[in-house]
């Protein structure tokens, strides 16, 4: 399977009379975007809003972050089985507006939302707060019942950023990426003297608005299985879940799994990339079973030497990853994982709610109950009626100016198990 990526960069958003790319700025027609929004009866109003980096800005609550592609050739379209009817993606040529971004922002119906600002000290731990956001704020009809207003709420982005990636179709791209992955006999032999690593990607799975979509299916509904990363780098999973902000896999980093990037760039150099296990986080121990022997399993059968693990939330999904790690290894093969830690705000409690003596190589992307000022800013796009309820913030914690204190779980991507954020924990 080979896909070209073709990454038009853009540098400028703005309002204009029709959506096109002009030179490095994209051009959206607003009333085009609302009109597409709003032909869901779900919705009782929408407002969209241009959010640009060093902006006095903050966003929230924020549902889901999309990174606008289009399918140029090849199979299938974007978002398979989502927006574009099911059918194997990952070949071809997909062109991506690198830098723009659809940002979903409405009222939260749990704690599990979050906050992207667009300066100021929380800008420096999001990596939205670099790129240039059409928010997409939507307001549901009175009545509508949570779960209807949440699939209402993800298509929508996933609408607009799939309607904004078409405007990059005829643009000549400013730098084009090829991936390819052969089939698995011919993928072992192509480096026979490099060792054989995967990427086990664990989807968050939990239910009761913990979702993430696999060409359309939720993922508690199938068992591990093998991909090709270009399947996943051409929109193939999607994210519709609630999780904590700070470490959200939202669909832009599905689209943009950095694990998936570097293990490329290694790839014929330092070690040989089989692909991708794909499997879930279960709430019942007897999926959790079951799940880690298949994924275990299917380990051993590709002839691994090596895998790298993440994981997607915290707490009950601990398990899930530690049961990998235990039973992959005693497959032989040797495992990383990454993940994030939450010892508590004073950093004296067990970062991992569970662990095993397998885990002898971890890689931290930072702890998420560290404590950080959030200056009040000029402009907020959403609403901060939530602030006091989402995950980081506590009763009382909203100044009547916006400003706050709130632990680092509230920001968007800020600790995201997959690398695609700003901190590290070093050993010494």
């Amino acid at each position: 399977m080979k896909l070209e990526l073709g990454k038009i960069f853009i540098k400028d958003l703005q309002f204009g009379g029709e959506t096109r790319v002009d030179g490095s700025t994209l051009i959206v027609c607003k009333e085009d975007v609302e009109k597409l929004v709003m032909e869901d009866e779900r919705f009782l109003k929408v407002s969209v809003e241009i959010a640009k980096p060093g902006e006095s800005t903050r966003i929230t609550p924020v549902k889901d972050v999309i990174e606008p592609r289009v399918k140029v050739s090849g199979n299938g379209g974007i978002f398979p089985g989502v927006i574009s009817k099911v059918d194997e993606v990952g070949q071809g040529r997909t062109h991506a507006l690198v830098g723009a971004n659809v940002v979903t922002v409405g009222r939260i119906v749990g704690f599990q939302e979050g906050v992207i600002d667009m300066s100021g000290p929380a800008a420096a731990y999001c990596p939205f707060s670099k790129t240039f956001n059409l928010c997409v704020v939507v307001e549901p009809r009175e009545g509508l019942e949570t779960h209807a207003y949440e699939e209402a709420a993800r298509l929508a982005g996933l609408k607009v950023a799939t309607y904004l990636g078409k405007a990059g179709r005829e643009v000549e791209p400013d730098e084009v990426a090829v991936y390819e992955t052969k089939p698995l006999l011919e993928q072992v032999a192509l480096y026979p003297e490099l060792p054989r690593i995967g990427y086990v990607h664990m989807l968050q799975s939990q239910g009761l608005l913990h979702d993430t979509y696999y060409y359309g299916v939720d993922a508690k509904k199938f068992i591990p299985t093998f991909m090709y990363p270009q399947e996943i780098m051409d929109g193939a999973i999607v994210s519709g879940n609630c999780v904590a902000p700070c470490d959200k896999v939202t669909t832009f980093h599905h689209l943009n799994n950095p694990v998936i990037e570097d293990l490329f760039k290694r790839h014929g150099k330092d070690l040989n990339f089989i692909g991708v296990i794909l499997t879930n986080e279960n709430v019942f121990l007897a999926d959790k079973e079951r799940c880690s022997d298949m994924t275990a399993k299917l380990a051993e059968f590709m002839g691994l030497d090596g895998v790298i693990i993440t994981e997607e939330g915290y707490g009950n999904p601990d398990t899930d990853l530690m049961m990998n790690c235990r039973k992959i290894t005693r497959h032989g093969v040797k495992v990383a994982l990454i993940t994030d830690e939450f010892p508590g705000k004073d950093g004296k409690s067990q970062s991992l709610a569970d662990s095993v003596p397998e885990a002898d190589l971890l890689l931290s992307c930072g702890q998420g109950n560290a404590m950080l000022h959030f200056p009040a800013m000029d402009r907020v796009i959403g609403m901060l009626d939530y602030i006091e309820s989402q995950i980081g913030g506590s009763a009382g914690c909203i100044a009547e100016d916006g400003s706050f204190d709130a632990e680092l779980q509230i920001i968007i991507a800020s600790t995201i198990a997959n690398g695609y954020n700003h901190l590290a924990a070093k050993g010494y």
